[in-house]
């Protein structure tokens, strides 16, 4: 089969960072689907991957967790899916990535596609949603449903992949008061459009921002980029009591600006429950099959941002790239070989 991968973990200007080879067909175990790959989408997690994990000795490591497929055969023991099944998923970072034309992954894991999506606009979702769903409703505890709330919900980075998703997960969803955070028109214009009731530069004070929107201080806080450099200032416009969400990696926090006022802290991955096999690891795919009837209600929109074309060397080193200069909005999704 086809596959974009690598060897070394290099800058992605250099020539070998990525490379078009070819890889024997995978062979999926009692419990897993063989998908035909139709269209991936790139995340952060694919560059960070990429800059420090290399391939073992002599071997190719294929990145990619985001997938829209068609399932192509199935394990033993796999009860729930058939051969010809319509499937989006975002994979296990155990395991090789999607970028190939056939992939394997858990079925626990996978959900049916929405009837109403192409495959690039499926691919789009699978990922960003899981993180999205996980750290509003299972990390931070917010009750789905539109009972009258006074709280408020402050997205730092909102216009991303799991901004653009958790916006419309919370406006959809809930009751609250959703805030998202954008530097740029384009950016603040994406957010708007996404559901979010008011928008704020996260490049000026968040404490006047938010005055300036008549809202001091909110319950809820979830950083999905620059984590460290705005820490302090968003420990203080949380409201007592308040819980604080991030999936970012900083290199330090100090906590010890929550406790005075006794909020909490909640970090999101949602490779978790693959990682570790966990008890509800099959909940990842009942989410997304939830999520596919929200898309087909007309509820959730797909969150494509840019389509970079066929899945090949050259654009996932341009979409890894775009990403990394912090530039995109939405996700970018690649199709076919």
């Amino acid at each position: 089969m086809k596959a974009v991968a690598y060897q070394k973990s290099l800058p992605i200007s250099q020539a070998d960072s990525l490379q078009d080879i070819t890889l024997a067909d995978p062979v999926p175990g009692a419990r897993d689907l063989l998908v035909e790959v139709r269209a991936v989408s790139v995340n952060p997690v694919d560059t960070k991957i990429r800059q420090s994990a290399a391939a073992e000795a002599g071997e190719w490591k294929v990145l990619g967790w985001d997938v829209a497929g068609v399932v192509r055969a199935v394990g033993a023991g796999v009860s729930g899916f058939k051969a010809g099944d319509r499937v989006w998923y975002a994979g296990s970072i155990a395991r090789q990535g999607s970028n190939s034309e056939l992939h394997v992954v858990d079925e626990r894991i996978v959900g049916k596609m929405p009837t109403s999506l192409d495959f690039a606009q499926a691919a789009a979702l699978p990922l960003t949603a899981i993180t999205a769903w996980e750290m509003l409703f299972d990390r931070l505890g917010i009750v789905p449903g539109k009972q009258p709330s006074n709280a408020s919900l402050l997205i730092v980075g909102a216009a991303g992949g799991v901004g653009s998703i958790m916006l419309q997960l919370a406006r959809r969803l809930t009751a609250l008061t959703v805030i998202g955070t954008a530097s740029r028109p384009e950016t603040k214009a994406w957010v708007k459009q996404l559901g979010a009731h008011h928008v704020i530069d996260h490049s000026l004070s968040f404490a006047d921002e938010l005055k300036r929107i008549g809202i001091p201080q909110v319950e809820y806080v979830v950083s999905l980029t620059q984590t460290e450099a705005h820490f302090a200032e968003l420990a203080a416009v949380i409201a007592p009591q308040g819980k604080f969400g991030l999936i970012d990696d900083p290199k330090a926090l100090d906590i010890t600006l929550l406790k005075a006022k006794s909020i909490s802290l909640h970090w999101e991955l949602m490779f978790t429950r693959s990682l570790f096999s966990t008890d509800d690891m099959a909940g990842q795919g009942r989410l997304l099959s939830e999520l596919a009837e929200l898309v087909d209600s007309g509820l959730i929109q797909t969150t494509l941002g840019e389509n970079f074309g066929r899945i090949n060397a050259s654009n996932l080193k341009r979409a890894h790239a775009l990403l990394e200069s912090g530039k995109s909005r939405g996700k970018i999704v690649l199709e076919g070989f």
